[in-house]
């Protein structure tokens, strides 16, 4: 078991009262669903590093995100990750599964029908268990134009 805390970052982009996941593929958390994301890499800020996961991973072009929360995910196989959830404020494109080697599917999902299982950071997004504790739990349809959680 490794003792070292990695960074994730995952994106959430939103259409109307959808968001768009993918389901994960030969990598760590395979086989369940979430937002696109992937390693804060080294002197990348986070907005940097969600507008380019977006991008190698679906295909579409995001131009500004905002940050939305973070959890704190210790993995049952030992590994530790805080993930940063940043917000898509603008996007454009059509999503496809961009990096087949990373993610089997993608879709728009209302939030009252998310697929399972989900990937753990993204479930305890969802749970509330994050910071600002801001959960989203009881989230309800975005009205036309807003962009909020």
């Amino acid at each position: 078991m490794s003792q070292t805390v990695r960074v994730g970052v995952a994106v959430l982009i939103t259409r109307g009262n959808e968001v768009l996941l993918l389901r994960r593929a030969n990598v760590h958390g395979a086989g369940s669903w979430a937002p696109p994301g992937g390693h804060l890499e080294y002197g990348e800020a986070p907005e940097e590093c969600a507008m380019r996961e977006a991008k190698e991973e679906t295909g579409l072009d995001v131009a500004a995100v905002e940050f939305r929360a973070l959890t704190n995910d210790i993995f049952p196989e030992g590994k530790h990750y805080i993930t940063l959830f940043m917000q898509a404020v603008e996007w454009a494109g059509e999503p496809s599964v961009a990096a087949p080697s990373e993610a089997s599917e993608i879709g728009w999902f209302d939030w009252h029908a998310l697929p399972q299982p989900l990937f753990l950071p993204f479930q305890n997004l969802l749970k509330g268990q994050c910071y600002p504790s801001t959960g989203m739990q009881d989230e309800r349809p975005n009205a036309p134009g807003e962009t909020r959680l």
